[in-house]
């Protein structure tokens, strides 16, 4: 039991009127209204992050953060968990709070209960860095500590509750994720579903800015972007005979361009690891989000 765990277990019998300040604030924040706005774009603050169910204070060679995660139940002994990674949210990060869909405790867990009960498994909702109680800040995503941050979650949830391996659902920003996650050579990943993920980064902002009318950003702006790419870290991938990999999209994507969705899954391929690529239907009119939750129910046959 580590001390911060050890602090925690000490303060469940102990009336608040009694505790020290710091167990005080911990309880505050176990206890806290689970309808209450989760905060965005916030930094990292330990005393903000107790340690306690749907919150997680973890380390990595950029620093430290608060992720924040929502599950279906208790995760204890669960063997096999689900992980889901949402899409981009530019849109929500402008909103006051309190204005953003879905920005509370009560409703991501809601999300998670309803996704765990189509597939069939426990299911996590982890928030990526600046979005849904995590800290970071989103307009900093597909850097580098983005990644090491889900990384540092997802091994913290292992270690939290014994899970032996985990099926990753990314969507567009969060398929990035949940692929970045795969080439930090993590060995517990039995499944990983990837439904219209940005790759090649640079070559879809050359794009995007052409699409708008604009003068494409040269080679060294790009290059200071300092973009932490999967699709060209596949070397890190560790050999798993017995893992899938699933990328899973639609040619006429506006978004997240088809081909470089391809581009990835053939450089995964020609790396010796097993890849599929499935073409879906998707929402008119960028055919981006996809039809008939794909997704899920391709995570859910893959957790068998």
């Amino acid at each position: 039991m580590t001390t911060r765990q050890h602090y925690h277990a000490m303060a469940r019998p102990i009336p608040i009127i009694l505790c020290g300040w710091l167990l005080c604030i911990q309880h505050l924040y176990a206890k806290g209204n689970e309808h209450e706005p989760l905060a965005w774009t916030a930094p990292p603050q330990e005393h903000a992050c107790p340690d306690t169910t749907s919150y997680l204070w973890v380390s990595h060679s950029e620093g430290r953060d608060c992720v924040r995660y929502f599950s279906s139940q208790d995760l204890t002994g669960v063997p096999t968990l689900l992980v889901v990674f949402s899409g981009d949210r530019d849109q929500s990060r402008k909103l006051p709070i309190e204005d953003i869909r879905g920005n509370t405790r009560h409703l991501r867990e809601r999300l998670a209960k309803n996704y765990a009960k189509r597939a069939g498994i426990p299911v996590a909702v982890v928030a990526r860095p600046g979005t849904y109680g995590s800290s970071g800040d989103h307009r900093n995503r597909r850097r580098a500590r983005e990644f090491l941050t889900m990384n540092a979650g997802l091994s913290a949830l292992a270690e939290r509750y014994g899970i032996a391996r985990f099926v990753l659902l990314g969507h567009s920003g969060g398929a990035t994720v949940a692929a970045g996650l795969l080439t930090l050579g993590r060995t517990d990943i039995h499944c990983a579903v990837l439904t219209s993920g940005a790759f090649d980064l640079m070559e879809r902002d050359r794009r995007r800015a052409v699409a708008q009318g604009k003068e494409p950003p040269s080679d060294d702006r790009l290059k200071r972007r300092a973009y932490f790419d999967p699709l060209y870290r596949t070397e890190g991938m560790k050999v798993d005979s017995e893992r899938r990999i699933y990328v899973l999209g639609n040619p006429r994507d506006k978004v997240t361009p088809y081909d470089l969705q391809k581009k990835f899954a053939d450089a995964v391929a020609q790396a010796g690891h097993h890849v599929e690529l499935r073409e879906v239907a998707a929402k008119a009119p960028n055919h981006h989000d996809l039809l008939d939750r794909t997704g899920l129910n391709t995570a859910k046959e893959c957790a068998r």
